[in-house]
């Protein structure tokens, strides 16, 4: 208000109300309980209380521009998010944009399901999508059986794999780390037991690019998602002894970073997990 020379001027360099500014000095001077402009002529001029203030008021400007900074870079700083390695490049950089257009940033750190859960117990990240059995999760991606051989049938049953008195080897089904997690790996080797499967014909992988290197070319078979079996250009189907699917979730340290996750990003998410657009995928 003193360098601008009015109250008018000053409220409009300060783009607020004359009338508001002007309550506003009123108000700071019964708080400090001195005048600090002369109001005996048109021009707003400091008292001599006012100058000594001067400074003081100047470093507090100074450090409220200060302040908007530092909580424009703090809203900025990204949210680590600890993803599945199922989840593919071009997913994640869509779900980093979707997020960015919600003033959302995202770094992404891609691991199998125990070091997620760990990450965030650690709280190396502020949130992961972590595995849960299907029931509790926030999103659900069905799975099913894909092999490089296109089915005769609608789905494919565990029992047609026993070891008959052909002499070939007996045919595996591959388990990536993903479904490394016992509310999936467990229901899967109960049915091998049921149905008489050796032990060696249900394996998990050692990675998902192993796993399908193993179902290429060969008559094996990867437990995956249709749309992991669309991305490596198998065929899927349901598997016909039970129903399996992932279950995903946040967890995450504070409760606000979850809610937002949820809420805000839950489409994209649902697009990096493969959560299918439409049921009947192959």
């Amino acid at each position: 208000m003193s360098e601008a020379g009015s109250f008018t001027a000053g409220a409009a360099i300060a783009r607020i109300p004359q009338p508001v500014a002007s309550r506003r000095i009123a108000a700071l001077e019964r708080h400090l309980g001195e005048r600090l402009f002369d109001r005996s002529t048109r021009r707003a001029r400091l008292t001599p209380f006012g100058r000594d203030m001067l400074p003081t008021a100047k470093r507090l400007v100074h450090l409220v521009d200060a302040m908007e900074h530092d909580a424009r870079r703090a809203r900025q700083r990204p949210l680590r998010l600890a993803v599945p390695d199922t989840c593919t490049t071009r997913d994640l950089a869509e779900l980093d944009a979707e997020g960015r257009a919600l003033d959302v940033y995202l770094e992404f750190r891609p691991a199998p399901p125990a070091e997620r859960a760990e990450l965030v117990r650690t709280q190396e990240v502020r949130a992961a999508l972590v595995a849960v059995p299907a029931p509790e999760g926030a999103w659900t991606v069905p799975l099913g059986l894909a092999g490089a051989v296109r089915p005769t049938t609608s789905v494919i049953y565990l029992d047609t794999l026993r070891v008959g008195r052909t002499g070939r080897p007996p045919r595996r089904v591959w388990l990536q780390p993903e479904d490394d997690v016992p509310h999936i790996r467990d229901r899967v080797i109960r049915v091998r037991d049921s149905v008489g499967l050796a032990p060696t014909q249900v394996t998990v992988a050692d990675s998902l690019t192993s796993a399908a290197a193993s179902v290429f070319g060969s008559g094996d078979l990867l437990l995956c998602s249709a749309v992991q079996a669309r991305e490596l250009g198998l065929h899927w189907r349901p598997l016909g002894e039970t129903s399996l699917a992932r279950g995903f979730d946040v967890g995450a340290t504070l409760g606000d970073d979850a809610d937002r996750l949820r809420t805000r990003l839950r489409d994209g998410i649902a697009r990096c997990l493969g959560v299918p657009d439409a049921e009947g995928d192959e």
